[in-house]
């Protein structure tokens, strides 16, 4: 799937260092609901697993590639597929800063939004993004996802507790 600058693509095995790395970076784990490190194997088996649709899994991620060049920036995620009710969840990691506000993040989400809209044929979409993530807030604003609830107090830090914000994409 490509939307100019980009081009999302299955995992392959050759992706195992970027997603230890990824996975492992505690600086993501806030994000990504995580308090425990990957193996190697474990992300091994996941990659070996990982041709498996997604009406089986009832998840898919994909590698966000700059394009021509190639160039693994980050993941997109469809999780939470729900066929009977035609809706899933998204998530997305930019994971170098550098790669950050330059618009591969909204290309991105403009083919995945794509992708779930007119080949999954979903009614839906949402997202869950805490109140301090202002750039993903934004990001998901800017498709047409509206704010339909917040969890007080959802998820504790050091710093204390976040909200947790709903935004969901209905398909009309």
């Amino acid at each position: 799937m490509k939307y100019e600058k980009i081009k999302l693509r299955a995992l392959e095995p050759e992706d195992l260092g970027l997603l230890y790395e990824w996975e492992n970076n505690d600086s993501y784990w806030l994000i990504s609901n995580t308090v425990t490190p990957f193996s190697k194997y474990t992300l091994k088996r996941y990659l070996e697993n990982s041709h498996k649709n997604i009406y089986e899994t009832g998840q898919l991620r994909l590698m966000i590639d700059i394009v021509p060049d190639k160039v693994t920036i980050g993941t997109i995620d469809i999780f939470d597929f729900d066929p009977f009710h035609k809706r899933a969840g998204l998530g997305i990691l930019i994971a170098d800063e550098n790669n950050r506000r330059k618009g591969y993040a909204t290309m991105s989400l403009k083919c995945l939004i794509d992708y779930c809209f007119s080949t999954l044929q979903l009614h839906q979409l949402y997202c869950n993004i805490l109140s301090n993530n202002c750039e993903s807030i934004d990001l998901f604003k800017k498709q047409g996802f509206v704010q339909s609830g917040i969890k007080k107090d959802w998820v504790k830090t050091p710093d204390g507790y976040l909200d947790e914000h709903m935004f969901q994409l209905i398909n009309n």
